[in-house]
């Protein structure tokens, strides 16, 4: 275990770019059935090439005669824009070869897909239908988008009280240049996921906008514009940050070299900026909240009104006449709710405890920053281990007992006791327990939590950092 200063840490993140930006190669023998899939546990997928073909006389060779690898210069034309229209800009993506075979390059040939990729560390979100897109960079910087998506590609994202009819179907997910188009080249940009933007993929279905996109300088040089990774960090190696008020000096941390490695190039772009997400109020719109790395510490929220533009669509003046309209209490809700995890969703109604100016059309907007925090989950009867170096104490950003999904804490368990997952609920024990202390264990029980679902097999989860007294 080491600690550093947060510029210490960003001397260390500018070392390793170039791991980062590491290749990938991924090469499926083509059947018919064989499924490729590229993955970045951090960062999104840029493809670099792709080739649908065959190169050589030894790959995808096994048990093919001879005369079937003859032929090593045998490529498809346009594999790699259609790979990277599909996989560019995505965490994951899975894809059979059968997708880019568009014709027959070389009949007669054994083929195969081989992919060669990096992981790049752009901005990647998702902001739910009936939600507002906002993209931002700080001032000098443009925006690059990298990859847009609307529509459906799972079950986990934006289902917050979601009927199952409406997210069953993840095969409908089309990329869509209209990101891109709009956003490109602008220092902030705020597009709304909708069907009346985006045409509908999928009725029937609740969709969502995935966007991927790094913050760069402007540039008339068209060499450095092959070379985003080394535009966007040759100049911005900088950073301080404060978990209690953005933009104060620097803290100390402490994190194990594996975190450290993990979040490093994150904190680069993302703990010193805020993200904004805008929810139009119609009483079904789900408000998402997430982090690639690290965990979500909201600063303000605001239900009610503003100014008279945002979410002003099919809406009449006197429904937006009203400017200073705000819900007290909200921030300290959205606080609750989100602080500490890496993703939160919430419906606005969850947050409407009253109504601030009736007749007055409302919206939820919430600002929030991605922290770099150590984020663990302790299944239920297992003790929670929160520890620190030498010299620093326990911060708990936020803790949650229960089930919020259908994928941690479920080996060999039986079906009934996971599939709830709106039982989660925060809870101010472990702060209350471990707070100021160097180490601290907490067991993750009903007796200590209480059970906020019975017959559930639940988890406690913890976001915590080691800070200087």
């Amino acid at each position: 275990m080491f600690s550093f200063k947060v510029s210490t840490t960003l001397l260390l993140a500018c070392s390793i770019i170039r791991a980062v930006d590491s290749t990938k190669k991924v090469t499926t023998c083509y059947n018919g059935d064989n499924v490729q899939r590229l993955s970045c546990d951090t960062g999104v997928i840029q493809v670099h090439s792709a080739l649908y073909g065959r190169k050589d006389n030894e790959t995808c060779s096994e048990e093919i005669p001879p005369n079937q690898l003859a032929d090593t210069t045998c490529s498809l034309a346009g594999t790699t824009a259609l790979v990277k229209t599909g996989c560019d800009g995505k965490r994951e993506c899975e894809l059979n070869p059968n997708t880019v075979r568009t014709s027959d390059p070389c009949r007669g040939i054994s083929k195969y897909l081989q992919t060669i990729y990096s992981c790049f560390p752009a901005i990647h979100f998702a902001t739910c239908e009936g939600s507002l897109a906002n993209l931002q960079c700080d001032q000098g910087l443009q925006i690059r988008v990298y990859g847009a998506d609307y529509g459906r590609r799972d079950t986990t994202t934006c289902i917050y009280k979601r009927p199952d009819a409406q997210v069953q179907n993840v095969l409908c997910s089309a990329p869509s240049p209209k990101v891109a188009e709009r956003c490109n080249g602008k220092n902030n940009c705020i597009i709304t996921a909708s069907n009346s933007v985006f045409g509908d993929p999928c009725p029937g279905t609740y969709k969502y906008l995935e966007v991927a996109y790094i913050c760069e300088y402007p540039t008339t040089n068209p060499e450095e514009s092959l070379h985003p990774l080394i535009r966007q960090y040759k100049y911005r190696c900088v950073c301080s940050h404060s978990p209690h008020q953005p933009g104060s000096p620097a803290v100390m941390f402490s994190f194990k070299v594996s975190t450290m490695l993990l979040l490093a190039c994150s904190i680069i772009r993302a703990v010193d900026s805020t993200k904004k997400v805008t929810t139009c109020y119609n009483g079904d719109n789900v408000q998402r909240l997430s982090c690639d790395t690290g965990v979500i510490q909201v600063h303000s929220a605001l239900y009610g009104r503003k100014d008279n533009e945002t979410c002003s669509e099919g809406r009449p003046p006197r429904q937006l006449a009203d400017t200073t309209c705000s819900l007290a209490g909200t921030t300290a809700l959205l606080k609750r709710r989100c602080d500490g995890k890496r993703e939160c969703e919430l419906n606005p109604n969850t947050v409407r405890t009253s109504d601030p100016c009736r007749g007055i059309s409302k919206y939820l907007q919430t600002i929030y920053s991605c922290f770099p925090a150590i984020h663990f989950a302790t299944c239920e009867g297992s003790l929670a281990n929160l520890q620190c170096d030498q010299g620093l104490q326990i911060r708990v950003y936020g803790a949650d007992y229960g089930r919020r999904d259908t994928t941690t804490c479920i080996y060999k368990r039986p079906a009934a006791q996971v599939q709830n997952v709106l039982c989660s609920a925060p809870s101010p024990k472990v702060a209350e327990r471990c707070n100021g202390k160097n180490n601290c264990t907490i067991s993750a029980t009903n007796s200590v939590f209480g059970d906020p679902c019975v017959g559930t097999y639940k988890y406690l989860e913890v976001a915590y950092i080691c800070q200087y007294a």
